[in-house]
């Protein structure tokens, strides 16, 4: 049986970590960690209970830092993390994902670095600079960062990334080579007749189904998206959602036909959870219908944003789904949305959300 759930959460200062039982009703949060750096993305791996997160910006510049004992101690490593002289210098990690082959961190400007000694050093993957797309992506609000890294769990050599604002690219080969994969996503910014380009959209949070590496959802700028072919044709399903514009997105551990998702009210009406009332969205249909799942969440004056990697599932029965917001609030489900608690409040600005569950 789990012994216990982690939750791992990135703020604008530090990291936070909140621990509970498989029960997941009384909690108890340690921090911050990482001496206050901005943490844009703070992971674990349940096979060894070891934290990473990734953060920094032009002031600290970019690092990966590391945990072996749930918090207890940390060291950081910038070693190779950098791109080659006379490029624009790498501002911040953002993303970190755990491979079969070693562990992947996105950055920004958006590219692509690996470890394969737990992080101690870094290598430059260069076939996304190298694209030649390249010279004309252009950067989202928070910059142009690789902020989504997706890998097939058969197969380490297929590698899904989303990048703000250049789309959602694909390789087959490790990250050797890339093609962009945004057939089908709008991007309403651009001038008319214009608006399905073969890259330059927008994207804002990719995730694979479990159990179905070709089955992608993603939030985009301009609508709520679904591919069963490995992001080669996107089809809409934001029908039935109060708003085509969020961040968030989270995966049900085991249903590949339910997803969770949080809307925000527009890109300029505020950003925040409509009519300040909050709701997680949960379909269980692969997005032909959504509800609003309500009780426990605030019904009123909730003007907050969560940002693009500030949900997450955990993988009990029934799975337990968790987000942060830009006010410092960490909300948790222990029923699939059903009803929520809060589990802190007054945090710095939330960045990211993330579950381990560590088996005794």
């Amino acid at each position: 049986m789990p012994a216990k759930v982690v939750v791992l959460i990135g703020t604008k200062k530090g990291a936070f970590i909140a621990e509970s039982d498989e029960a997941r009703q009384g909690w108890t949060l340690r921090g911050p960690f990482c001496e206050t750096w901005p943490m844009n993305h703070v992971i674990g791996d349940p096979r060894t209970g070891t934290i990473y997160g990734t953060g920094g910006n032009e002031w600290f510049g970019p690092a990966v830092w590391k945990s072996p004992d749930l918090g207890e101690s940390w060291t950081h490593s910038s070693d190779g993390l950098a791109y080659e002289e006379g490029k624009e210098p790498v501002a911040a990690g953002w993303s970190l994902a755990l491979a079969p082959d070693g562990l992947y961190a996105g950055v920004q400007p958006a590219g692509l670095f690996k470890s394969e000694d737990d992080g101690a050093s870094w290598r430059h993957l260069d076939g996304l600079q190298k694209h030649p797309t390249r010279p004309e992506w252009n950067p989202g609000g928070a910059g142009l960062i690789l902020h989504s890294l997706v890998f097939d769990p058969t197969d380490a050599k297929r590698i899904w990334v989303g990048i703000s604002a250049a789309g959602v690219f694909y390789s087959a080969d490790g990250g050797a080579s890339w093609e962009p994969r945004n057939l089908g996503t709008r991007a309403d910014f651009l001038p008319e007749g214009q608006n399905y380009p073969e890259f330059g959209q927008c994207v804002h949070c990719l995730v694979m189904a479990p159990g179905m590496p070709d089955r992608l959802y993603q939030q985009n700028h301009c609508g709520m998206y679904r591919s069963d072919d490995g992001g080669r044709h996107w089809r809409s399903i934001e029908d039935g959602l109060p708003s085509s514009f969020g961040f968030p997105a989270a995966a049900h551990p085991r249903q590949p036909d339910t997803l969770f998702l949080l809307p925000l009210n527009g890109d300029s009406a505020g950003r925040y959870v409509p009519d300040a009332r909050a709701a997680v969205w949960r379909t269980r249909d692969g997005g032909a219908s959504w509800q609003a799942l309500r009780r426990g969440l605030p019904q009123e004056n909730a003007y907050f944003g969560v940002l693009r990697q500030a949900m997450a599932s955990d993988r009990l029965d029934p799975a337990g789904v968790y987000f942060g917001t830009s006010g410092g609030a960490l909300f948790a489900s222990a029923d699939e949305g059903e009803s929520w608690q809060t589990l802190a409040q007054h945090l710095p600005a939330i960045l990211s959300v993330e579950t381990m569950v560590l088996d005794s």
